[in-house]
């Protein structure tokens, strides 16, 4: 054939052997997949990281908070009454309900712990 009525399905070196034209249907073709992503196990190391990384955000609102909210308000409770910024009242009340929530749940753990080390009878 001239390089002039060449196709595109037959090669540009004409040296080349074509394979013999049979009417078998041509083998399937094996798909290969890419190797699976190996996940990173999780460590100490890497939990203490996420954590410091949430503290350091969590104490930076805290700040802006702070900074926001200096006005001193007066509180009463009971027959105590004082002038305290707002944020600090604020703040207070926080870690009381923080400190509320880790007594109970301390207690519900206990009390857990208890029942399972319980002799069955």
């Amino acid at each position: 054939m001239s390089r002039l009525h060449r196709t595109r399905s037959e090669p540009l070196n004409e040296s080349t052997p074509q394979p013999p034209n049979t009417d078998a249907p041509a083998p399937a073709r094996q798909v290969t997949r890419p190797a699976p992503v190996q996940r990173v196990p999780r460590t100490r190391t890497g939990s203490a990281w996420a954590a410091l990384t949430a503290a350091a955000l969590i104490t930076i609102l805290l700040i802006i908070f702070l900074v926001q909210n200096t006005r001193s308000t007066e509180i009463s409770f009971l027959w105590m009454t004082t002038t305290t910024p707002l944020a600090v009242a604020l703040l207070i009340a926080a870690v009381g309900a923080v400190l509320l929530t880790l007594i109970i749940g301390t207690a519900r753990i206990t009390q857990l712990r208890r029942l399972i080390r319980k002799p069955r009878n």
